[in-house]
């Protein structure tokens, strides 16, 4: 196998974990996680999920703590399963 058709070789699910700075989300045990930790749960980019907050357009809304936001770790979850409209 040449070096072109190893890079191109998906890597497995479980490798997407190993590098991780933070938990899987069925082990998050905190109700509102930040908006870092929500854009990498959600395969975006944080500022996508500024850009949701500021329009108020997106899928989920987040809390508004001092200014803050917080992202209610069961409605990311519920949006992974297609549970929200």
């Amino acid at each position: 196998m040449t070096a072109v058709q190893q890079i191109a070789q998906p890597a497995p699910a479980a490798a997407h974990w190993v590098n991780s700075p933070f938990p899987p989300l069925d082990r998050e045990t905190r109700s509102t996680i930040v908006t870092e930790q929500a854009a990498f749960y959600l395969n975006r980019r944080p500022q996508t999920l500024r850009a949701w907050a500021c329009l108020e357009n997106g899928p989920i809304r987040p809390i508004r703590i001092c200014g803050r936001l917080a992202w209610k770790v069961s409605e990311i979850a519920a949006l992974l399963n297609g549970d929200v409209a």
